[in-house]
């Protein structure tokens, strides 16, 4: 047979293998993006209650930055009788720098201070979208000094918050995030329940205390009021 054929079948292999291993290395993406052991884990408060309020969030959100100091007053009332989670939800669609934001509190996680970056990113977010990070083309620049502020190794702060790791963290947190019905930000669950919550720090305490209730504790406030409308949250 002739070198052109040879040539030819050469190709067609080459062209066979490079197929195979980019769907070989999409469905391992997946597959990580999936895995619930790569999610995110950060939990403030003992929950000795029983009781633990779970935020899916977005940084860039406005409305998860009018929550953010409520929720705070809320945390600081209740202290240790119940557990807070943030989980990453970032809308890539309409807001740009939130899955970079997400990726940042990450990598300051890795140097075990993802809430003073979680509180740095929030504190400096403009709602209005039109200055600081929220607007950036490069919001990594306004990440590191933050970095810098909380006194985090910036060099390494850089190569995690850049990594595929920190990447998989984020991702594999949208897809339970997605698993569990969430589709906007901020959204609440309550011991697995999702909630509708004004934003008012009297009706999280009423929601929080029906359900410090129905696991048979006290809380530290005296009357509990009805709850904001709670639904099963798909599974």
């Amino acid at each position: 047979m002739s070198k052109q054929f040879w040539a030819v079948i050469a190709v067609i292999v080459v062209l066979f293998l490079g197929v195979a291993m980019f769907n070989k290395s999409d469905k391992e993406n997946t597959s990580s993006n999936g895995d619930a052991s790569v999610a995110s884990n950060h939990v403030k408060g003992e929950g000795t209650t029983g009781v633990t309020l779970v935020e899916y969030g977005d940084f860039q959100c406005p409305y998860c930055q009018v929550y953010h100091g409520t929720v705070d007053e809320v945390l600081a009332y209740y202290g240790d009788q119940i557990s807070f989670q943030f989980v990453h939800f970032p809308l890539q669609s309409i807001h740009q720098n939130a899955f970079a934001a997400s990726r940042a509190a990450e990598a300051a996680g890795k140097q075990g201070k993802f809430w003073e970056m979680y509180d740095k990113i929030y504190e400096n977010a403009d709602p209005a979208g039109q200055t600081g990070w929220v607007a950036s083309n490069a919001p990594s620049s306004f990440f590191e000094q933050y970095a810098q502020q909380i006194g985090l190794n910036v060099e390494q702060f850089k190569t995690d918050a850049a990594s595929s790791a920190i990447n998989k963290i984020v991702n594999a947190d949208l897809t339970k995030g997605t698993e569990a019905g969430v589709e906007s930000t901020p959204t609440f669950f309550l011991n697995g329940k999702k909630v509708t919550i004004n934003n008012t720090v009297e009706d999280f305490k009423a929601a929080i205390d029906k359900a410090i209730a129905e696991k048979g504790g006290a809380s530290n406030t005296d009357t509990s009021g009805d709850a904001a409308g709670i639904e099963e949250a798909q599974q």
